[in-house]
């Protein structure tokens, strides 16, 4: 046990450097004043009461209605596809899963400025549109082309969970609930969504926390007319030089996401209460 413990001494040191000490920066810049040198900084809540005028609250509700339909495209698009591949065969189906998580492989940046080349005027799409006699279409730098952007890169982190589940699920109740009387929709509602829903919860959440703080995206496929928490945090630190208010925003987008994360485990919790 002792051998086990020194083992995890580099981790916690890890941690405390790059995890723990940012975040205790972080708070104290957040609840106080006076630029970015510790010794001049003074107490203050005037960094909170700054995110209540209209251009960052519109900031923040810009990022909700972004995260919502993302993750709900995302969860439209990713729960059937979960399960065609949690019907397929046993050796086939971590090759599937592989098929989805290839695109992670690829940082994200590259990826984005992929969909930059698809989407522009002069892109790949208008280019085909083009040769077929269609008119050119313009996507780039509006809510399609961020939220597509959004939706292609969370894709997997809603997929992945809801096959975990899906994949776990004891496939005799199914054969059990059509025994006895239940049509395909009855099995799906009662049987199969319900027994899937802790994924679908991870998937969720995993997708939503994701696209309220995503600053690359809305960068660059919506050409700086989006600005979203993850901008606002990312302007404040890089271009205004206000770590102050930068670090508010930063404190607030982490107790969103300990919310969600906390709603999240009361959610399984509960469902495997019910089950």
């Amino acid at each position: 046990m002792k051998h086990f413990r020194k083992l995890t001494i580099p981790y916690i040191v890890w941690c405390v450097i790059f995890i723990l000490i940012p975040l205790l920066l972080i708070a104290i810049y957040a609840f106080t004043t006076g630029g970015n040198e510790v010794r001049t900084l003074n107490f203050t809540l005037s960094n909170f009461a700054k995110i209540n005028e209209a251009t960052y609250i519109k900031v923040f509700i810009k990022s909700l209605e972004l995260g919502f339909l993302t993750t709900g495209i995302c969860l439209a698009a990713g729960y059937p596809l979960a399960y065609i591949i949690s019907r397929a065969p046993e050796e086939s189906q971590d090759m599937l899963i592989m098929g989805v998580t290839i695109p992670t492989w690829i940082n994200m940046l590259l990826r984005t400025y992929a969909w930059m080349n698809l989407l522009s005027d002069n892109g790949i799409i208008n280019t085909l549109l083009g040769m077929l006699g269609i008119d050119p279409v313009h996507m780039m730098y509006t809510n399609f082309s961020v939220i597509l952007g959004m939706v292609c890169n969370f894709m997997p982190f809603m997929i992945i969970p809801i096959h975990t589940s899906l994949r776990k699920m004891d496939h005799s109740l199914i054969e059990a609930a059509m025994d006895l009387g239940a049509n395909p929709f009855q099995t799906f509602r009662r049987i199969i969504l319900k027994l899937s829903m802790p994924g679908v919860i991870n998937g969720v959440v995993l997708v939503f926390l994701m696209a309220i703080s995503s600053f690359v995206i809305p960068k660059l496929l919506g050409g700086g007319q989006f600005v979203l928490i993850g901008n606002l945090i990312e302007s404040q630190f890089i271009s205004i030089g206000d770590w102050n208010f930068g670090s508010a925003i930063s404190l607030i987008l982490a107790a969103i996401i300990l919310i969600a994360l906390r709603l999240m485990k009361k959610m399984d919790l509960k469902e495997v209460e019910e089950n």
